[in-house]
């Protein structure tokens, strides 16, 4: 079978390809320009360049495919969807009818209309379920009690921000909140809170919305992220079992083990 992918940066929509690949899947990709790693062309089966906006150009080429279902993967900055995007007049007319202008709002109008042209669009993880996050240490190690307490804080934050779809992750040191999450990324807020710690040990929470659509926003975390750990001395990173990708899980895990970094799926 023929799936679709929407492909915004990172390692996301190459993993997906790959196991799509190894399922005996053709993969028709459109590969959002400002975001798509340029090796998408040379896994793909076919690969449509787009830029951030053009969604009618995203439906012809599935149409042109003869795909039918498909799927959204990796990363499209938060502060480029309202920032450096331009519309054409089918997003234009998306964006006009939304009462709220946030991330969620915006991709489940964007879903919405790819699917009333008759395009289902499928669970971002859909080929890597194996990859997800599991109950307890995904790791060798589980959290100190130090950990814990600061996990649990950070999870009662985390919860309560997603609420208001501003971000998903937080960071505490010492049960106090340093960062929390709005459209800069993950990364950025280890960043930022490991400036305002002076190398105090860092505990990194993220979490699902209330009601997470799996088929887009859905909350990743890969070896790029426990390298920024590394760097800013965050020692666990609790995440939502069965509702987080664990991105390249092997290769992260190890990272993790390698590093002393406790990686937990907590519900």
């Amino acid at each position: 079978m023929k799936y679709g992918l929407i492909a915004g940066g990172g390692d996301f929509p190459l993993q997906t390809i790959r196991a799509a690949r190894a399922e005996g899947h053709e993969v028709a990709v459109v590969a959002v320009r400002e975001e798509a790693d340029p090796a998408i062309e040379s896994l793909a089966d076919s690969c449509h360049w787009v830029a951030l906006g053009q969604l009618s150009k995203v439906i012809e080429a599935f149409r042109s495919e003869g795909v039918s279902q498909a799927m959204m993967a990796g990363r499209i900055q938060h502060r480029q969807i309202f920032s450096a995007i331009q519309p054409d007049w089918r997003l234009l007319k998306v964006l006009n009818e939304l009462r709220r202008k946030n991330t969620d709002s915006l991709l489940g109008a964007i879903t919405r209309v790819i699917e009333d042209e008759g395009i289902s669009i499928l669970d971002s993880t859909y080929f890597l379920a194996r990859s997800l996050a599991r109950a307890g240490p995904n790791g060798r190690r589980g959290p100190t009690k130090a950990e814990r307490r600061d996990m649990e804080y950070g999870l009662d934050i985390a919860r309560a921000l997603v609420d208001h779809d501003i971000g998903q992750s937080v960071v505490v040191c010492e049960q106090a909140c340093v960062a929390l999450e709005a459209m800069e990324g993950t990364d950025a807020v280890l960043k930022r809170a490991a400036e305002l710690c002076n190398g105090r040990k860092l505990t990194l929470v993220k979490v699902a919305k209330p009601a997470q659509d799996m088929r887009f926003d859905v909350p990743v975390i890969g070896p790029r992220t426990i390298r920024t750990m590394q760097e800013a001395n965050a020692t666990l990173v609790s995440v939502e079992t069965g509702r987080t990708l664990l991105l390249d899980k092997d290769a992260l895990l190890a990272k993790a083990d390698q590093a002393g970094i406790a990686v937990v799926g907590s519900s």
